[in-house]
């Protein structure tokens, strides 16, 4: 028997959604309207930020880096201010991730933007990036195609079919990052040159024979820097636009003639971009090698394509965390019946409470999956189980989640039985605090009151609340043929206390 999955409304037409990308190097925002199974881009905002410039090797974020970084999201808000916040979705990658302290930076940035800001892991990140190219230059179904995203802080390598990657990667070698790795003070040189290759060597042999096996009929390059690259190739003469294994150590050559970056002179290579453009070419280089590319073509299309077309897919057929949901329980071999009975009853009262504790469609989703996977640490062992589960979902790459939401599923799982930790939420940010606890607390009454497995349904089941006073009404005969319930439930007030939660059962 079928989910039936409690998804938030789908985009409708005539809605306008906006994707705010704040990548390593530069913060991106589009602005498009929905209309008649198309999107239509309405506005393009982009501002060079070199968050990545600001990070330093323990994780944090210089002063400058910071004010630029907010100063860019406040003038994107000015933009989407009026937006509901699931019309936008704002993604933070490879720099934010690297933060000591994500939340010092997150708070602020999601008060400026006035939406908030969700960080995706590089798997994720590589996933968007190909549903962007993908919708950008409709690929044939039968044929394999790689994507190279160079980023400022990190490179992303997909190989997909169709709309849907088959294999992702994403490597902590990025424009800026290896600029400033490689050629400290600014300094060129065919050594130093030597040496990155060979290093950024290292880092691709750990997938790059998987990626020729795999093979693929046309490779593409996303995002600014392959563009960049592609423009001074077509400036030299060199190609129409494309990057190719002929033209690359031209650049090179070209780059090399001078001592220090900021002599650059390639043409038509932007002000903007010199600084880092040592380091786009030097991975793109490396890349070529690698995996034995001899044409790359470039495409205007990159993440920020891609969020918009998932958000267009959140809450339809074709949401990709239902596909990674229903893969987790398949991996850890859930019992998808019990699964479907705590996920039932779970929503059952999640309805009847969402009004008054200010509960979203957001929360109905992360209440639904986080009840299908509750049990999925029984796959490392019994005692615990409800610990391994939260940290497989806290720590595995799940398609479709940002970290936040994962943190989310993780805390809820956590929680779902036993003492409740006082650590147990203080990943989330403030924000979510109260949708996590609430919902948490209705997965635990779900859990227990199925923790017989029994297959027969519940005959009554209402719950109310009162600010945190949580009611739940059983059937007296019902309840009265299961001590063992009952004895649970009167000793569940002591253990929803830790959510903040005080909890009353009542029998009639």
């Amino acid at each position: 028997m079928p989910y039936s999955s409690p998804s938030s409304s789908p985009v409708k037409d005539g809605d306008q959604i906006a994707a705010v990308d704040l990548g390593s190097n530069s913060f991106h925002m589009v602005v498009a309207r929905y209309s008649q199974g198309q999107l239509r881009v309405i506005d393009r905002l982009r501002e060079t930020v070199r968050m990545a410039d600001g990070l330093d090797g323990r994780g944090g974020l210089s002063e400058e880096a910071r004010l630029r970084a907010l100063e860019c999201l406040e003038r994107f808000g000015q933009r989407i201010r009026d937006l509901p916040h699931h019309h936008v979705r704002a993604l933070a990658t490879n720099t934010v991730r690297r933060l000591s302290s994500p939340r010092a930076f997150l708070t602020p940035g999601e008060a400026a933007l006035g939406h908030p800001i969700e960080v995706i892991s590089g798997r994720e990140e590589a996933r968007l990036i190909y549903l962007g190219v993908a919708h950008a230059q409709p690929p044939k179904e039968d044929q394999h195609r790689l994507v190279i995203d160079i980023g400022g802080g990190s490179t992303e390598f997909i190989i997909g079919r169709g709309f849907d990657p088959v294999e992702r990667e994403s490597i902590q070698v990025g424009c800026i990052a290896s600029t400033r790795r490689f050629f400290p003070g600014g300094k060129l040189s065919k050594k130093r040159w030597k040496d990155a290759l060979t290093e950024i060597a290292g880092e691709l042999q750990q997938f790059a024979t998987l990626y020729r096996d795999l093979g693929w009929q046309e490779a593409i390059g996303s995002s600014g820097t392959s563009k960049a690259i592609g423009e001074i190739c077509a400036a030299m003469k060199l190609t129409k636009g494309a990057v190719t294994a002929e033209a690359l150590p031209q650049v090179r050559d070209r780059l090399l003639q001078v001592e220090r970056i900021e002599d650059i002179d390639l043409p038509g290579l932007s002000g903007d971009r010199r600084p880092i453009i040592a380091g786009g070419v030097l991975i793109l280089e490396a890349a070529f090698q690698a995996l034995g590319i001899e044409r790359m073509m470039v495409s205007k299309a990159a993440m920020r394509e891609g969020i918009l077309y998932d958000m267009i897919g959140r809450g339809g057929q074709n949401d990709v965390r239902e596909a990674a949901v229903a893969a987790q329980m398949r991996r850890y071999d859930v019992d998808t019946r019990q699964a479907q009975r705590v996920e039932a009853t779970a929503l059952s009262m999640f309805e009847q409470v969402r009004a008054a504790w200010k509960l979203e469609d957001m929360d109905a989703e992360l209440l639904s999956y986080a009840a299908r996977l509750h049990e999925i640490g029984l796959a490392v062992a019994h005692s615990q189980y409800h610990v391994h589960g939260a940290y497989l979902l806290e720590h595995s790459d799940i398609s479709g989640f940002s970290r936040q939401e994962q943190l989310f599923l993780s805390a809820l799982v956590r929680t779902h039985r036993r003492n409740v930790p006082k650590s147990a939420f203080e990943a989330l940010p403030d924000r979510r605090l109260a949708a996590a606890k609430r919902t948490a607390a209705l997965l635990r009454l779900a859990v227990l009151l199925h923790r017989a497995h029994e297959a027969q349904p519940i005959p009554k089941l209402d719950v109310s609340v009162e600010g945190e006073r949580l009611s739940l009404v059983l059937d007296k005969e019902w309840i009265e043929q299961r001590p063992l319930l009952r004895a649970d439930l009167l000793d569940e007030p002591d253990h929803m206390t830790g959510l903040g939660v005080t909890f009353q059962p009542f029998v009639t």
